[in-house]
């Protein structure tokens, strides 16, 4: 599955805990990334200061469902789950 465009939810919803250019510290959950462009795109995407969570995170129909409201739903209730 290929990044839904316009989307960017997995820029906003999860927390990132990796260093990222603009969040030293990384990000909290439901923040949009520094980084994400105002059409929903990553403004590190192939660049090696894009961290290694995001570069390795892959598209998939049970983390993206049908339209960015699932996708950002879904991802804010993985993040609520997996909250340590």
């Amino acid at each position: 599955m290929e990044c839904r465009t316009g989307c960017g939810a997995c820029c906003i919803a999860p927390s990132i805990s990796s260093k990222i250019p603009g969040l030293p510290g990384g990000k909290p959950p439901g923040v949009p990334c520094p980084q994400l462009t105002p059409d929903f795109r990553c403004a590190l995407f192939g660049m090696k200061e894009r961290p290694n969570c995001c570069s390795g995170l892959k598209a998939s129909e049970e983390m993206c469902g049908q339209t960015r409201a699932e996708a950002l739903d879904g991802l804010t209730r993985l993040e609520v789950m997996t909250r340590p």
